[in-house]
């Protein structure tokens, strides 16, 4: 069978066992934590904080985490492989970039039609990623993460799914891509991607769960990709109820096996620092890595759907997604 890396190394597919599909660690800005964190940042605190988190999340029975934090999202493999050995879980990384429009300047001059010129460095940076390591550690990338937002498919954004795309095709590695459901760019990705040469059975169009139009979301799941129904507990794009009802719906149709689920949730996120963080948990209480588990399997239950159909979204999607 086969393996998929993990921070902890490779992994049969097999064995990755309940798999929330798109979770974080920790989503930090570098610069801004450097400069002025000293009110927000405690490394030793926010290890262990993450520790407790993860334990909590692992004996609820999860035992894979697919984790999308690339560059432009603060990804610091050391700190994650520091955690994760001190918790039983597969911590499966991802290369690639995260952007909403411009790509960094350290890209902007490099590549193809730029002033430097040469090969496009996104994509020797990706498959070096997935063939060497992350930053001289030794861990794999398993996945790659991109961006097509509220914007659409800026001159940066196509070159940045281009790269993705070259290294998918290269690779076979699969593809989840950050999508704006209320502008439906999910369908802006699948077709560069297709046109790329893209297997789209390999794609999660991330954050499609933030839909409710049932035709949006067959007709991605029609193309072959996946539906990323991964934010739950973000009740300002899509209330909890909504979102289930919709999964319901979905899986009483049959697309049980084009859905996984997750939270998009962190240990610790830097968006809401300080007397901000408050305020999101307030807004939020149920943004947190084990609102599925304890609130939104027994919704779905109750709404028909099956435990077969939730061990699909849960086990036999993701392990068939890295196969």
């Amino acid at each position: 069978m086969p393996t998929v890396e993990t921070v902890k190394g490779p992994v049969d597919v097999g064995d990755l066992g309940t798999t929330l599909m798109h979770e974080h660690v920790f989503v930090l800005s570098p610069d801004i934590m450097q400069n002025y964190g000293d009110e927000y940042w405690d490394e030793e605190v926010r290890v262990a904080d993450a520790i407790d988190k993860l334990r909590r999340l692992r004996d609820l029975g999860v035992t894979t985490i697919v984790d999308p934090t690339v560059v432009g999202l603060g990804r610091y493999i050391p700190r994650v492989a520091r955690i994760n050995a001190e918790v039983d879980l597969n911590i499966v990384v991802a290369t690639g970039l995260y952007t909403f429009d411009e790509i960094p300047h350290f890209l902007h001059y490099r590549g193809p039609d730029t002033v430097l010129g040469g090969d496009e460095p996104m994509t020797e940076m990706f498959l070096r990623d997935i063939r060497e390591g992350i930053g001289g550690t030794g861990i794999k990338a398993a996945f790659l993460k991109g961006v097509v937002e509220e914007r659409g498919l800026t001159p940066d954004q196509t070159r940045i799914q281009h790269a993705i795309a070259t290294t998918h095709v290269e690779t076979g590695v699969p593809i989840t891509v950050h999508t704006n459901a209320a502008h439906q760019t999910g369908r802006l990705a699948l077709d560069l991607y297709e046109q790329a040469g893209v297997d789209l059975t390999k794609v999660v169009v991330g954050h499609a769960g933030d839909s409710n139009d049932l035709d949006y979301l067959r007709e991605i799941a029609d193309r072959g990709a996946t539906i990323g129904a991964d934010r739950f507990g973000i009740d300002v794009f899509n209330p909890t109820d909504q979102r289930v009802a919709t999964i319901a719906a979905l899986c009483a149709e049959g697309y049980a096996e084009k859905i996984v689920l997750a939270h998009d949730a962190s240990c610790y996120i830097d968006f809401f620092s300080g007397a901000s963080q408050a305020t999101k948990e307030q807004m939020l209480p149920n943004w947190h890595y084990e609102h599925i588990h304890r609130d939104v399997l027994p919704m779905l239950r109750e709404q028909g759907v099956t435990d077969d159909q939730i061990t699909t979204m849960l086990v036999d999607n993701p392990r068939r997604y890295f196969s």
